[in-house]
């Protein structure tokens, strides 16, 4: 049996089902304040719904009770990643889980000074607890998700017929869907030994290719958008975030910004690739533009 914290997500959700199509038993563990449409929805995919107090050791012990493997999809600040996540490590522990899989799902922050990136910070100070705990440990690292390229996140300016480029436009940046990424994790709960790190990567494309793709697709004439280097880039997040009032927001502008040099810049590139440790297709930056666009 697998045990999910945070199920009741998009990933965690997702990694949920793909489980339970190899085969798995899932219990997801759910906060008391999880809305009745998300449990039933948990339950109506096959899981075994848990109802949990992350302040209370016994409780979320009791919970982990069992299971072959944690896998923690929780996503939030630093209280929830470090201080949340620690709990449920802790918890997995006690309730002798062999192994842990962290809410990593990332660049590979181990890459990057921690001031580069707020967010990976908190995964790096984890990373260290996790460490030294008395429980096999795999974290997986699989870029950023792809689906972010349909809009979510301004890599593509789809109106203006541009792709924002930040630095070398022949910097290939590491994606892969959200979909792609649950499947694999989905596999490694399942394979007994898997090492520290699993790094995976759908599709490792430029800004250049990117502007070729969409030309492609659209058949209309798509262009660079290159507004500075990296330097530049550098100094206009340290700008934004200096006058903002939005640091306890999980993604305020200049969070994104943050990934976005990460990714620019190559610093946190994934290397030596464990796509084809199973069985899967990945989904190329491609299918999913095109699905997009409906072309």
């Amino acid at each position: 049996m697998i045990i999910i914290a945070g199920a009741s997500g998009d990933l965690g959700g997702r990694i949920a089902k793909e489980a339970i199509d190899l085969g798995m038993t899932v219990k997801a563990l759910v906060r008391q304040e999880t809305s009745k449409a998300q449990i039933l929805k948990l339950k109506s995919l096959g899981c075994l719904v848990h109802t949990v107090d992350y302040s209370d050791p016994k409780s979320l012990e009791s919970a982990c009770r069992g299971g072959s493997v944690v896998i923690s999809a929780l996503s939030g600040l630093r209280n929830t990643i470090v201080g949340t996540q620690s709990q449920l490590l802790k918890a997995a522990v006690e309730a002798q889980v062999p192994r842990f899989i962290p809410s990593d799902f990332a660049l590979d922050f181990t890459k990057i000074p921690s001031e580069w990136n707020r967010n990976l910070s908190f995964r790096s100070e984890f990373l260290e607890i996790a460490d030294q705990a008395k429980i096999e440990v795999t974290s997986i690292l699989n870029g950023g998700f792809m689906d972010m390229l349909t809009g979510v996140a301004p890599f593509i300016l789809f109106k203006a017929r541009r792709v924002l480029c930040w630095g070398d436009p022949n910097q290939l940046m590491d994606w892969t869907t959200i979909d792609d990424t649950a499947k694999f994790t989905a596999h490694a709960a399942k394979d007994k030994e898997t090492p520290r790190f699993l790094k995976i990567s759908g599709d490792q494309v430029s800004a250049k290719m990117l502007v070729d793709t969409m030309t492609e697709l659209t058949g209309t004439k798509f262009k660079l958008l290159r507004p500075g280097n990296l330097q530049a880039f550098h100094a206009l997040i340290k700008a934004i975030r200096f006058i903002s009032r939005e640091n306890q927001e999980l993604y305020p502008p200049w969070q994104g910004m943050q990934y976005m040099h990460n990714m620019y810049s190559g610093k946190a590139k994934l290397t030596d690739l464990d796509n084809d440790r199973y069985a899967m297709e990945w989904t190329k930056t491609r299918s999913l533009l095109k699905e997009f666009l409906k072309v």
